[in-house]
């Protein structure tokens, strides 16, 4: 077992490895990373917090629990003002943050089976309120995790922990029921939240807390004007290295084409997460006093489907919509060819990623021959029909995100070609990614989701029949997606930690999803995002959701 424990911490760096590989082989130098030019001095951070950054967002955090169900542009926010055990950096290396060292075999932190596990927490540390953190609050925030009635992002893991034991104010052990590999990884994304407050909460789903979060993160909550911006200022007390800014403004610019308008104006310092659209590239890289950055995203973009719907609910049906899709022309016409196509829901980094899938081919005439075989026949309108149930349905993806609505236009139009009609209907990201995705809504989306947590590729929490939350589940499995196998696999994946035989179920499992089509992936994301000339310390990774996963660490150096 040690062996295996310190094989997932190799791997982690390996994969680090490969990672900056391929981000310098995409035409970036190191000083390019860091904010810097090639040949300028790196100016040293400011003795105290100093100065100000106004992120640029074109999605609308609005979830600040971060143990609720949330999407990434709520996490870009709760990555500075909470804090996870350890957290990956940008190499893919778990750094200690509320723990003072990562639990392994060597150093008595997890036992040869895996299934004890005692953490040390760091001592001094306090809430943004004043008051100390300690182990209750971690042992606290996994209760909370577990408690039926408490809307949690997600559950599987930590219903395996027992008796958790605060040891002292700052150590806690527990054991696990079995094995379960992504421990670590998951860890690494859970943020601990105050006892003292949510303990006292009539309803932690609805507590005040929500609106007004308190963390022990390098940034406190100031205001936030819905609609408009979130700000947060240093936390003077912060137990690590920095904050060296003094405030830290979240914009949500809904309009994608507004948003990089107010970057080339200087209006935002960093344009991340959906970042500059690829159509802005060719302009975005010619910008004097700007830093482009072009690298590998963990996301993959694909056409989720809702398989409680009656016209998703034949296999069949979901080939001949993939067979119509015209993915090489999304990815030119639309991305301008920066995109990789994929298959599969997990990056190429990944050491689970299936190389062996069948791609994706544009066959419209195949596509209409499997409907026709189906029983699927061309009625009013040259629309489908089966049984009563015409093949329509919605497409919905966020308002204001002109590429995307670009491209819901090309398969509009290639669906149509085939007999089914597709209605788009998009939505400010607040209405789409509440509610109407989460519990299941939707007719279809086209969204991007990283499915990985700290690079560990276990994605129960999407797939397993567990984890509908339109079935009372805990989890993000908004497609309803069922299958027995599949649910064998994601138990057997997280079982074992050896990496050979979990590549090959990981493999199996994407073989089969493949197959079934919950989802029509169409692309790898890059990220094209960009600074303003002398913010130093921004840095990309593969391991994160967003990339404001250090704004601890940035800083206004040489201009």
């Amino acid at each position: 077992m040690t062996d295996q424990w310190d094989g997932l911490l190799r791997g982690a760096m390996a994969r680090a490895a490969l990672s900056r590989r391929r981000v310098l082989g995409a035409g970036l130098a190191g000083a390019a990373l860091l904010g810097l030019r090639p040949g300028v001095a790196r100016a040293a951070p400011p003795a105290k917090p100093t100065g100000q950054v106004v992120i640029g967002f074109s999605q609308e955090p609005t979830v600040f629990n971060p143990l609720m169900p949330h999407i990434e542009v709520d996490q870009g926010v709760h990555l500075n003002l909470f804090s996870p055990l350890w957290l990956p950096n940008a190499s893919g290396d778990f750094v200690p943050e509320l723990a003072t060292e990562l639990p392994t075999v060597a150093n008595g932190g997890i036992s040869e089976d895996g299934l004890t596990w005692r953490v040390k927490l760091r001592p001094g540390v306090t809430w943004h309120d004043g008051q100390p953190f300690t182990a209750d609050d971690v042992k606290f925030s996994f209760d909370l995790i577990n408690n039926k009635n408490f809307r949690a992002w997600l559950r599987n893991g930590f219903n395996l922990m027992q008796d958790i034991k605060v040891e002292s104010p700052t150590e806690i052990s527990w054991r696990m029921a079995k094995p379960y590999a992504p421990f670590l990884a998951l860890l690494s994304w859970t943020f601990i939240v105050p006892k003292h407050i949510l303990a006292k909460a009539a309803d932690p789903n609805t507590s005040p807390f929500n609106n007004a979060p308190v963390g022990t993160g390098p940034f406190m909550w100031k205001e936030r004007v819905p609609g408009d911006h979130i700000t947060l200022s240093a936390n003077p007390h912060y137990f690590g290295k920095g904050p060296y800014l003094e405030t830290v403004v979240f914009r949500y610019i809904p309009d994608l084409t507004v948003m990089f308008t107010q970057f080339q104006t200087g209006a935002i310092d960093y344009i991340g997460l959906q970042g500059i659209t690829a159509d802005h590239y060719n302009q975005a890289k010619k910008l004097k006093d700007r830093t482009i950055v072009v690298g590998p995203a963990p996301f993959t973009e694909s056409i989720t489907l809702n398989l409680s719907r009656p016209q998703f609910k034949e296999r069949a049906v979901r080939e001949a919509l993939y067979a119509a899709m015209d993915n090489k022309a999304i990815i030119d016409q639309v991305y301008y060819g920066l995109p990789s196509p994929t298959v599969t829901f997990l990056p190429r980094q990944s050491w689970a990623f299936n190389p062996h899938l069948a791609p994706q081919k544009y066959d419209p005439a195949k596509a209409k021959a499997m409907l026709d075989a189906a029983g699927w026949k061309p009625g009013a309108g040259g629309v489908r029909e089966k049984n009563g149930v015409r093949l329509a349905f919605l497409n919905s993806t966020t308002a204001g995100n002109h590429v995307r609505s670009t491209a819901q236009q090309l398969l509009q139009q290639n669906w149509r070609d085939i007999g089914a009609e597709m209605t788009i209907k998009n939505m400010p990201p607040a209405v789409i990614w509440g509610d109407y995705f989460n519990l299941s809504h939707y007719d279809s989306v086209m969204v991007g989701e990283d499915m990985m947590y700290g690079g560990d590729p276990d994605v129960t929490t999407y797939f397993s029949s567990k984890a509908i939350p339109a079935k009372g589940g805990a989890g993000q499995n908004t497609m309803e997606y069922v299958n027995p196998e599949v649910d064998k696999l994601l138990q057997e994946g997280v079982s074992t930690f050896d990496r050979a035989k979990r590549q090959k179920v990981y493999w199996k499992l994407e073989d089969i999803i493949r197959h079934d089509l919950p989802q029509l992936c169409i692309f790898q994301y890059v990220t094209i995002e960009g600074t303003k000339k002398g913010l130093i310390g921004y840095q990309p990774s593969v391991y994160v959701s967003c990339n404001t996963w250090n704004v601890k660490d940035w800083y206004w150096g040489t201009s």
